[in-house]
């Protein structure tokens, strides 16, 4: 066995053993064991296993913030808390909309690099990207899946969707940023738990609450429903309880957009090039777009929980959790095709007049010649795409004395992601047309067009395309025992220990890739829709709007009786693969305390054992080879790994006056790599042709040999508790990642087989793929939180993080500056909140080959309510009330990558208690 050692697990020991001796002789009388949770906060925050906590019926605002204040405080470690305002009422309409207004935490609107959208759909911590955050409910994973195509088979990460997560089933959410021996390991920034409620955590013997309402989104201009309901019994002893949750919610989406898909160079030995050497090497676009989209999501699902306490000493809890979305879409994009009419250089010159500006020919205009196609057009409709997430978790307690308790959970999570059918069109455009176009950076849109070829004309059909039959399957069988043993004596007043074993698979098989069938090209439909009116009003003009299109109906009916959805000969194996992880874990914490001081010290070691199939591209004479596909030549090529970590941890907090804390932590930390990084296909794009022929083979893909990401966690906070749910604090951190993925070149030897060498021989390759790297984060939090006449109050926080891979380049995720503003009104009838949220630039990763930056963004929300008794109020919620424009670049702002606006939307909602 390799086992982990370093300066961080030394340190960590020395210093945390050195400040237990010397607090030794101020050790506190011995704590009592686990008090009661909250009402409607679940299972309790997790931020004090040792201390007695009182009942706190939470409503309205005033009293959810003074809730998540005391459990920050009470921590032993470095939390944030997030409390429901009441039942089934959390301050947002989404959770991560919650988590993005926390100190340190960010939010995307999308999984990968499909543009955003206008809900927040990821989160992640301390400029770090979503993967090396864990989410967690009520103490276990949970798996999800992702309702966009690409998100399903392409950059496959380990982040979980809160598009899957409605507020309504949330009592509390506890952000842990500093680690401890005890915690599921798998966030290397930190983690969040959401908690649901529990039956025995109400204090009325029938408790209930129904949400009914709609939301209104002014682009689209559709009012749809929004129903949540709560009924929650228990018997008169409060031993057992039942908890019914519901929800089923719908909302309609539009997005106006333009993209840039990508960019290429114009090659120095091309004849453009040569004909004009100052565009050797110069960057343009390769498509620009007017893109439509449309989506409609329905999110609907419920939580059941039965809770058994026959005793003092025994406990079960007995929950399950499911949420659906299905999410129907059609997105169509007009685009302007250069990379076919300049192809690199090897195609027509711009005319003379054209601009170049930071490496990047941003303005230029094309003749119309009659032999070029200037223009290309994408329809596609996925009329059945969705996700789900589903959970079935039995929790157990058993205090055997008043010093020793065992706790156990046993479950099983599943996930899913699935694109049963695509339909497509693509039509070619701009025959002998014509193009131009010009890059305003960021600023605002590319204008475009086709010369003087009309966007409302229909075109001929170029090809068909699209994978049908994804489903993506994510499931978890775990099991995890915790003790803890209460000392009596000495400055270690208790200790911890216990064990964990995950069963992890994501698989995904039976990809299709349909192409045109027999008539296809012959029976295209007729009769044309149109882009609406007011298409791209919210990001611009000067780009191409009134644009045709079919209906998803006509596209539907046109690809069941025209396309080749043959399973065999058009087998999609490129978007296939299998990884299986078996986790073991297992630890030991001892918790200590003295007067004014106390913390915990403890390491976690950890098995990971993968077992990876993944396909390879190859040769048709590789023995073994599929050669049935129209796709290629493969080989299922299966791969193990087993990797060993030892994760030690230590937080220390010491009270510095009655009202001043200071916290101090250090930990190491682990996750494993993305799916697809681990999974991927490997296509080996050349081959050489015999041993020692001086070539060398070249290939992309996967890497089924990435360690684990790791890193050496520090932490350092200030926490000044001033007045009555009031806070000023601030915090240093640093992130020593030792082990990060980033892009790169491995050299491996593959068996190559051809016709001269049917044995085979050994040959050399060098793939682009994800390879372990190092980098570092660096930053700072700084918060306030101040109520001001007992009915206003505003809360402050922002976060500096300073993230680099080893040789300077960007971390994925790292935006330098965060900030967040909320003030708030309230008394006993009223209330009002409105917030605002900025994240500035950040790297999300390639896309087509070409970097996807996103650029400064800030959205502003508002909430008014209003109480008319104990059993009714009504909330208007508005969410992107600014209509934020989203935009994107590549390598620099005058490189655009895309402009998108999702407009904004509006709730009403009415509910009612008992």
């Amino acid at each position: 066995m390799n086992y982990r050692r370093n300066i961080l697990s030394a340190s960590i020991l020395a210093s945390l053993c050195f400040a237990s001796g010397a607090f030794a002789q101020t050790a506190p009388p011995v704590t009592t064991p686990d008090g009661p949770a909250a009402e409607g906060t679940g299972a309790g925050t997790g931020a004090s296993d040792t201390t007695e906590m009182e009942t706190i019926v939470v409503t309205g605002i005033r009293a959810s913030l003074k809730k998540s204040l005391d459990d920050k405080r009470a921590a032993d470690t470095h939390v944030e808390v997030v409390t429901a305002e009441d039942i089934g009422k959390m301050p947002d309409k989404n959770v991560a909309d919650s988590l993005g207004r926390v100190p340190g935490m960010t939010l995307s609107t999308a999984s990968g690099n499909e543009g955003g959208f206008d809900e927040n759909d990821r989160v992640s911590m301390r400029g770090t990207n979503p993967s090396l955050t864990q989410t967690l409910m009520n103490g276990h994973s949970v798996s999800s899946g992702d309702w966009f195509v690409l998100d399903q088979t392409g950059l496959v990460g380990r982040s979980v969707s809160y598009t899957l997560l409605p507020s309504e089933v949330v009592g509390e959410i506890v952000v842990h940023k500093t680690a401890q021996a005890s915690d599921v390991e798998g966030g290397v920034a930190g983690y969040v738990d959401i908690h649901t409620r529990r039956p025995l955590d109400f204090t009325q013997q029938l408790t209930g609450n129904v949400n009914v309402g709609g939301v209104y989104a002014d682009l689209p201009s559709k009012t749809d429903p929004q129903f949540s309901g709560l009924v929650n019994w228990q018997n008169a002893d409060k031993t057992f309880g039942v908890l019914l949750q519901a929800f089923y919610e719908k909302r309609n989406l539009r997005r106006d957009g333009q993209e840039e898909l990508f960019y290429e160079q114009i090659k120095p030995d091309s004849p453009v090039a040569v004909a004009h050497p100052d565009l050797a090497n110069v960057y343009y676009p390769g498509l620009v777009g007017s893109v439509f989209f449309e989506q409609e999501r329905e999110r609907k699902g419920g939580l059941v929980d039965f809770q058994w306490k026959p005793n003092d000493h025994l406990m079960f809890d007995l929950n399950a959790y499911d949420s659906k979305l299905n999410a129907t879409n059609y997105n169509r994009n007009y685009l302007l095709w250069t990379t076919h009419f300049l192809a690199q250089g090897n195609g027509q010159a711009p005319a003379p007049g054209y601009v170049v500006r930071n490496g990047t020919l941003v303005s230029a205009v094309f003749p119309a010649d009659p032999t070029r196609q200037y223009g290309i057009y994408d329809q596609i409709s996925r009329p059945d795409e969705g996700s789900e997430s589903r959970f079935v978790d039995l929790d157990g307690e058993w205090r055997v004395n008043d010093a020793l308790i065992f706790k156990g959970k046993v479950g099983n999570t599943k996930g899913n992601g699935r694109t049963p059918t695509q339909d497509v069109g693509e039509f070619d455009q701009g025959k002998g047309s014509g193009a131009s176009y010009q890059l305003f950076g960021t600023s605002s849109p590319a204008h475009w067009g086709l010369g003087n070829e009309s966007p409302g004309m229909q075109g001929s059909l170029d090809w068909i395309f699209g994978a049908q039959n994804i489903d993506v399957k994510d499931e978890e069988n775990y099991a995890q025992l915790d003790g803890l043993y209460q000392i009596g004596s000495g400055v270690f007043t208790d200790l911890k220990f216990g064990a964990r074993y995950a069963d992890h698979k994501r698989s995904a098989d039976g990809a299709i890739g349909q192409g045109p069938g027999a008539g296809a090209f012959d029976n295209v439909p007729t009769g044309n829709s149109y882009y609406p009116s007011d298409f791209g009003d919210g990001i611009g003009s000067g780009f191409p709007t009134g644009v045709w299109f079919l209906t998803a109906d006509q596209l539907h009916a046109f690809n069941s009786r025209y396309t080749n959805r043959d399973p065999v000969s058009r087998n999609e194996w490129d978007q296939n693969y299998s990884l299986k992880e078996k986790d073991k874990a297992a630890y030991m914490q001892a918790d200590f305390d003295g007067e004014g001081w106390g913390g915990n010290l403890g390491v976690r070691y950890v098995i990971t054992k993968q077992d990876i199939l993944l396909n390879v591209g190859t040769s048709a004479a590789t023995p073994g080879a599929i050669t049935s596909s129209a796709f290629g030549p493969y080989v299922p090529t299966p791969f193990e790994n087993t990797y060993y970590d030892l994760l030690p941890s230590g937080n220390i907090k010491f009270d510095l006056t009655s009202d001043i804390l200071l916290r101090l932590a250090a930990a190491e930390t682990m996750t494993r790599p993305d799916y697809s990084a681990l999974a991927g296909p490997i296509s080996l794009t050349f081959q050489p042709q015999a041993p020692n022929d001086g070539t060398t083979g070249a290939g992309n893909g996967s890497n089924p040999n990435l360690k684990p990401v790791r890193s050496n966690n520090y932490d350092m906070s200030v926490e000044w508790y001033y007045a009555p749910r009031a806070l000023f604090s601030a915090s240093l951190f640093y992130m020593d990642l030792t082990s990060y993925i980033g892009y790169g070149h491995v050299t491996k030897t593959f068996k190559t087989f051809n016709q001269n060498y049917p044995d085979g021989f050994d040959a050399t390759y060098v793939l682009t793929v994800p390879i372990n790297s190092s980098g570092s984060v660096s930053g700072a939090e700084l918060a306030w939180q101040q109520p001001f006449f007992d009915n206003f109050g505003v809360a402050l926080n922002y976060t500096y993080a300073d993230g680099k891979e080893t040789g300077g380049g960007p971390l994925v995720g790292t935006s330098k500056n965060t900030w967040n503003a909320s003030g708030y009104y309230e008394n006993e009838h009223f209330s009002a909140r409105i917030s605002y949220t900025y994240r500035s630039s950040f790297y999300s990763g390639l896309d087509r080959s070409t970097a996807y930056f996103q650029d400064n963004v800030g959205t502003l929300s508002a909430s008014l309510g209003y109480t008319f008794n104990d059993a009714w109020s009504i909330t208007f919620d508005g969410m992107n009330l600014n209509d934020p424009t989203l935009k994107y670049y590549a390598l620099s702002r005058d490189q655009p990558r895309a402009f998108y606006d999702n407009g904004r939307q509006y709730y009403l909602t009415a509910r009612f208690k008992f």
